[in-house]
């Protein structure tokens, strides 16, 4: 006699309930199905650079994959050279001196340095602030990590800064982490001096560990800033950076932290648990990559430039407004008081014009009525999306 095969009664872990899958995961499978059909949507979504790293950093992946002894597992802190690298890069543009050997630790990924981070300074029910509208994966992660998410506001009125003072009347007993972004995610609001001496003062009086992630103060900025620059400021803030966006390598998760050496050393311990290191040739490339001259910097935001003189011709048609003075690769609008909601905007967009956007809500409730475009996408496909809005929308 057959056996009926019953299904297993398992449930996942409470904490997969936590979190929903990521937006652009899901929204990306509903673009592949339309372009599948013959749509062909221009993908103004995601910001992956589309151009490619520099030449000598291509050059030296080649030159040490051909190697027969690069293949192995490497070591946890990356290799020498790397830190080494990284800690010239600082020195040169944010004019921060690092110790490579103790205070600098690669990341396969700045958003992998997220969960570490989390994991290293967060028990369950710790409180850790987080910004709205910011990064979802500072939502997210929190949550796997079994934190209180305490949300605070940034305000187009405050030059998306948070509120000092509404944050100064908040119970902070709890809090042990509070995630910034600054030149910032989505919103394009640049850091100043001020804003990180005012963060750094905060975390260090309330010992709270200040978590910056910085990788886009090289697109379409004068002016790079590290929080780490500020006096005191190794004692209290961990400064995330990557290679992904200034250096076109988003595909090889090249990425870093810096904090003093206890910090860095903590983390360590989650990450060495979790990876094995990144590949020895890659690595090598890096550190070609982060020798690049402002030359390099000054070509690439040329091109991002003209892409965004596009970007906003594709707001004003939809009837969107946004600060001349934003950086990064991104533009960042508010929407028409008409309009119900970003994403319902984004959604009419992407169905009648076959243009896909980003609806500011993903970011948080303060994004709801704004939209963002990426500046990853060729003048060509900027201006063929800007003729389909206008005779579509």
């Amino acid at each position: 006699m057959k056996k009926e095969n019953k299904a297993c009664e398992i449930v996942p872990a409470s904490r997969v309930n936590s979190v929903q899958e990521y937006y652009f995961s899901k929204k990306l499978k509903e673009v592949a199905e339309m372009n599948a059909a013959g749509k062909k949507v221009i993908n103004l979504g995601v910001g992956s650079p589309d151009m490619p790293p520099s030449e000598e950093a291509i050059e030296a992946l080649c030159f040490h994959a051909r190697k027969t002894d690069t293949h192995g597992y490497q070591p946890y802190v990356g290799i020498p050279e790397l830190r080494e690298g990284f800690a010239n890069w600082y020195k040169e543009w944010y004019h921060v001196e690092l110790d490579p050997r103790n205070e600098i630790q690669p990341l396969i990924g700045s958003k992998e340095g997220i969960l570490h981070i989390s994991l290293a300074f967060l028990n369950p029910g710790d409180g850790v602030l987080v910004p709205n509208p910011g990064y979802p994966t500072y939502s997210s992660v929190s949550k796997l990590a079994e934190a209180q998410i305490i949300s605070y506001d940034l305000k187009d009125n405050l030059n998306w800064e948070p509120d000092f003072e509404t944050l100064e009347q908040m119970d902070l007993s709890n809090v042990k982490l509070m995630w910034t972004n600054y030149p910032n995610m989505p919103t394009g609001a640049n850091a100043s001096i001020e804003l990180y001496r005012k963060l750094v003062d905060f975390g260090r009086r309330h010992n709270i560990v200040i978590c910056n992630d910085n990788p886009y103060s090289f697109i379409l900025n004068e002016n790079p800033l590290s929080i780490l620059s500020i006096e005191g400021a190794k004692d209290i803030c961990i400064e995330l950076n990557s290679m992904s966006k200034a250096h076109n390598m988003p595909g090889w998760r090249m990425a870093m932290l810096a904090s003093n050496a206890q910090f860095v050393q903590w983390i360590l311990k989650v990450k060495s648990n979790i990876d094995s290191g990144q590949f020895k040739p890659m690595q090598f490339a890096a550190v070609e990559a982060l020798k690049a001259p402002k030359a390099w910097y000054d070509t690439m935001n040329k091109v991002y430039r003209n892409r965004r003189n596009l970007a906003g011709q594709i707001m004003h048609t939809l009837g969107c407004v946004y600060d001349e003075k934003q950086t990064g690769l991104f533009l960042w609008g508010r929407i028409p008081d008409s309009e119900k909601s970003s994403e319902a905007i984004a959604d009419r967009v992407l169905y009648d014009a076959n243009v896909f956007v980003t609806p500011g809500f993903i970011f948080g409730s303060n994004g709801d009525r704004y939209i963002r475009i990426s500046l990853c996408a060729k003048e060509e496909q900027l201006q063929e999306a800007l003729n389909r809005i206008k005779n579509k929308i």
